[in-house]
């Protein structure tokens, strides 16, 4: 009995001593690159959003559809973005970065999508039930219809020994011609991280 006493008298010291250890937080600045886990993190995002918008707007179709319509810049869409990895993946931050991507660029318009399409319908809605101000009530019927979606996966391959592993992320999208249900672009970016845990 005095054994198990001494024991769980340790274990009790051991967790308010760990509990006790110091915690530095420090402010960076928001463009730094920190991999702490190996995982997925804001600069794959950004970095991957990035160039995977430069290669699309910088492709092919998009000359042939300016051809085709007067030099009109083209009203993208962004579907969804699947998360097929080994590990947690906030798509949605993904998606927006994307998006903030590609109005950057500024040689296609984008569009809402999904809930926030419904939002804007439901503010929409309200506005002409009688609460808001005839003159300044927006009127239904003139949305800007979308020419193309883009859409994609984001996948994973993990290979691991003792304490060390490879992780490979391939983030795939392709855009559509919303009318034709025609392919006009494909894209991939792939990121490869060796993650050690070897004591220094």
């Amino acid at each position: 009995m005095r054994k198990v006493y001494v024991f769980m008298l340790v274990v009790a010291l051991a967790a308010v001593c760990s509990s006790c250890a110091d915690r530095k937080v420090s402010r960076v600045a928001s463009g730094e690159v920190i991999d702490l886990s190996g995982n997925w993190n804001d600069t794959d995002s950004q970095m991957v959003s990035e160039e995977m918008i430069k290669d699309l707007l910088n492709a092919r179709w998009l000359p042939v559809y300016e051809a085709k319509h007067g030099d009109k810049r083209p009203v993208i869409v962004v579907g969804t973005v699947t998360n097929k990895s080994h590990e947690h993946i906030n798509a949605e931050t993904f998606i927006k970065d994307i998006e903030k991507a590609i109005i950057n660029d500024g040689s296609a318009r984008l569009v809402q999508a999904g809930e926030k399409r419904q939002e804007l319908r439901d503010e929409r809605n309200q506005q002409n039930q009688g609460y808001t101000l005839p003159e300044t009530a927006k009127k239904w019927g003139l949305e800007l219809g979308a020419d193309f979606i883009l859409q994609g996966t984001i996948n994973s391959i993990v290979d691991a020994y003792k304490k060390e592993k490879v992780v490979y992320y391939q983030v795939d999208l392709e855009l559509t011609n919303l009318e034709s249900n025609e392919v006009v672009w494909m894209g991939d970016k792939k990121i490869k991280k060796q993650v050690s845990d070897r004591a220094f």
